[in-house]
């Protein structure tokens, strides 16, 4: 049984229940959160209640649910493009359009099944559906990735990822022309409360988000720029350069519909480095422009 529990902060007073379990509970949906609500899985001080129960300041609430299901996620033989390999850990550059992990109603092509089919073995702390998996890009992001064989290894890279010690570096061409050559992006990120798909700047339920960019190229309409996490949120770079104005070509959740020619955003995770689990070593790894990405910026070029 998996047990949560919250005490209601006086900024979330007057909230419906359904509403901020789900800002909460980001991987359970509303209609779902709802159901568990009615069957008496959530009371508040002890209560039942129903779904559009207001919550008021110091409300106790206690959702109780059961673990969800074990699913079958099989071995795969799809092709890895290995950049590193040891008994600890595996580093790949992923392909855009590949899925870093299973998920209900889609446990077939990711990553993690290629991995399975490679490895055998994978660090258990994510669980059936998500061994080895220590962080992650977005299916439509190319990039450097990196898997952790053991606990031992998921557990010190998860560590450095949290106390912002890893190097991050992505490439990305973007919309509109930036006037700085290079600048901060500090503005906290949460979930959209319109449309919970959706990442968005804001204060309500947000946490640290800060880029840093550095503009490689401009072109006509574009912009080829460098960018630097120092946290690791949920569509950090898409989110913040649609912020500043600059949405990434090519991003169908965040930028505008007429784009550049590209399947999926114009976004590749370019280096990573961090600390070697077992060893100490730092160590950086890095994976060469996509060929979808380096065509574009010859077109780009030759239109100047």
């Amino acid at each position: 049984m998996i047990r949560d529990e919250w005490t209601i902060e006086a900024g979330d007073a007057g909230t419906r229940i359904d509403k901020f379990l789900n800002g909460r509970l980001p991987d359970l949906s509303r209609t779902h959160i709802q159901e568990l609500i009615k069957s008496g899985a959530v009371t508040v001080n002890g209560q039942s209640v129903k779904p559009n129960y207001k919550v008021a300041a110091n409300d106790f609430l206690v959702m109780e649910r059961p673990e969800p299901e074990p699913l079958d996620v099989r071995p795969e033989n799809i092709p890895l493009d290995i950049l590193y390999e040891d008994e600890e850990i595996i580093v790949v550059n992923k392909p855009r359009g590949m899925v870093v992990h299973p998920a209900p109603g889609h446990l077939s092509g990711t990553l993690v099944n290629a991995l399975l089919a490679h490895c055998r073995d994978l660090s258990g702390i994510n669980g059936v559906l998500r061994p080895g998996i220590v962080h992650r890009i977005d299916k439509d992001t190319s990039g450097v990735l990196v898997c952790a064989k053991t606990d031992r290894a998921h557990r010190a890279l998860a560590e450095q990822i949290k106390a912002k010690v890893t190097h991050r570096i992505y490439k990305a061409i973007a919309h509109g022309v930036f006037e700085h050559d290079q600048g901060t992006i500090d503005a906290p990120i949460g979930r959209d409360e319109y449309d919970r798909k959706k990442m968005a700047v804001t204060r309500k339920n947000a946490k640290e988000a800060i880029t840093h960019f550095f503009v490689e190229e401009r072109f006509k309409n574009y912009t080829y720029v460098t960018c630097r996490l120092e946290t690791g949120r949920t569509h950090q770079i898409r989110v913040h350069l649609a912020y500043i104005g600059h949405p990434v070509a090519g991003d169908p959740k965040y930028g505008p519909r007429k784009t550049l020619d590209i399947d999926g955003q114009a976004l590749h995770a370019a280096e990573l480095g961090f600390s070697h689990p077992a060893t100490g070593e730092w160590m950086i790894f890095r994976a060469p422009l996509p060929e979808d990405m380096a065509r574009l910026l010859e077109q780009l070029r030759n239109e100047r």
